[in-house]
């Protein structure tokens, strides 16, 4: 099968499906340059064609992607396209398939619905997304109910989930071991809090260091560690001295290193992410830490549906500091004394749903079969 294959950038962490894709089909790659910080591989390392090409940011939030749309005249028996709906070329690329009878050779892969769309939205994305006819890859089983909701045909929407270097993660997994870590770094024994990912405004972590200084005023203390570096570093430090944590919170700042992250993953307690989760559940969940998040899932990212309520983690009010104080209670309450089996839970869930192998036998399966 010849496969054209279109992203609007190249992201380092989607490297270790790229190379399955690479490996499974006759795939040609075209990748934009990418609009925002997020790192990018190094394509040398796939076989197939690879093309690199430039996004034009035009009004608002729409962008053109350079080389997308010359490719459907090209021969190809599948086209799978990043369904982003502010890309005017993926537009175009897809009405000219409709007319050149390509349209069931067409599939997109998206985060598809979302829930909090306004009424245009809604319509344009009833448009869009019906454009490809072999079907839409979508990131979660949240966003696949609402498209079905909303009308769309079930048997064309395909849960791919995502994923991050599962066979790297495996390897580093296998020598873990419990540590003393958190314990020489605080010399207490609090139950230990954590965040990996960048310190943006979005993640909201200032809402971890009310909720530890409103708990800590009745007799509860935890310790926060931050693996991470951004924008708001500097104020969530200055807030930190604020409410006195600064002997219960760690920024430990940013670390490329998947072992060191892995140790101190595995020993912590609990992840919290008071704003959208995305790749930091899969990131910690594959070395065995549950994960607190928002329940208000319009506003979440797809990964949030690796968090199952009181098995790999728990759910709080969004934006409710009270909450999240409860919240991070109730989880040590009702599962402190089961950290191996919250543990193996966080394990089954990320190597059973969300790994390339995963993705690879979803793609292969629908990408020949649903034309």
């Amino acid at each position: 099968m010849k496969l054209f294959y279109v992203d609007n950038n190249a992201s380092h962490y989607r490297k270790a499906i790229y190379l399955l894709m690479d490996q499974s089909f006759d795939v040609d790659f075209l990748f934009g340059q990418s609009l925002n910080d997020i790192k990018q591989m190094d394509t040398s390392v796939l076989r197939g064609n690879v093309e690199m090409t430039r996004s034009y940011q035009l009004l608002g939030n729409w962008y053109w992607q350079k080389g997308v749309f010359s490719k459907v005249w090209k021969k190809y028996d599948r086209y799978l396209l990043i369904g982003d709906s502010y890309s005017l070329s993926t537009w175009f690329f897809s009405f000219f398939a409709l007319l050149l009878g390509k349209r069931k050779r067409l599939f997109f892969w998206t985060h598809g619905w979302y829930g909090k769309e306004s009424w245009l939205q809604r319509i344009v994305k009833k448009i869009y997304l019906r454009m490809p006819g072999g079907g839409v890859f979508l990131y979660g089983n949240y966003a696949r109910n609402l498209m079905i909701e909303q009308g769309f045909t079930p048997n064309k929407l395909f849960v791919i989930h995502n994923s991050l270097d599962h066979d790297h993660q495996l390897a580093i997994r296998q020598h873990l071991h419990l540590d003393d870590v958190y314990v020489k770094h605080f010399t207490n024994n609090n139950q230990n809090l954590l965040f990996v990912g960048r310190l943006t405004k979005v993640k909201k972590l200032d809402m971890v260091l009310l909720a530890m200084s409103h708990l800590k005023k009745k007799g509860q203390r935890f310790n926060f560690t931050l693996i991470g570096d951004g924008e708001k570093k500097q104020e969530l430090e200055s807030l930190t001295n604020k409410l006195g944590l600064k002997d219960n919170v760690w920024f430990y700042g940013a670390c490329y290193d998947e072992k060191s992250l892995g140790l101190l993953i595995y020993n912590a307690d609990l992840c919290v992410s008071p704003g959208n989760v995305g790749l930091t559940a899969m990131h910690v969940m594959v070395f065995g830490t549950p994960v607190l998040t928002h329940n208000d899932f319009p506003y979440q990212m797809p990964e949030f549906e690796a968090v199952h309520d009181g098995v790999t983690g728990a759910f709080f009010k969004r934006d409710d500091m009270e909450s999240l104080s409860t919240s991070i209670v109730n989880w040590f309450d009702n599962n402190g004394n089961k950290r191996e089996l919250v543990r193996n839970a966080c394990f089954n869930e990320i190597d059973t749903q969300w790994t390339p192998e995963f993705q690879i036998k979803v793609l292969k399966y629908n990408l020949e079969n649903n034309i």
